[in-house]
């Protein structure tokens, strides 16, 4: 199980939890399990998410492999301008 911090508007979708556990070992894996478990954040994960995953933001990386002590950070995309 991974632990995942859920930051900004995307916490509406999981009940203003900050954390979640989700079983994924991928990117992929763990953006299908969030719109499974939670479908209110389907939309927004459609639209596109950043995920922080040690450190590292990743935006369509879907093969990127996560370990179950990896620290994982799901916010809104990150536009430039």
């Amino acid at each position: 199980m991974v632990k995942v911090q859920i930051f900004g508007s995307l916490k509406a979708a999981t009940d203003n939890k900050s954390e979640v556990e989700i079983d994924a070992s991928t990117l992929r894996e763990l953006l299908d399990a969030l719109a499974d478990r939670y479908p209110g954040m389907r939309p927004q994960l459609d639209r596109g998410v950043s995920v922080a995953i040690d450190g590292r933001i990743y935006n369509d990386s879907w093969f990127t492999r996560i370990k179950d002590d990896s620290e994982v950070v799901l916010l809104a995309r990150l536009k430039g301008g």
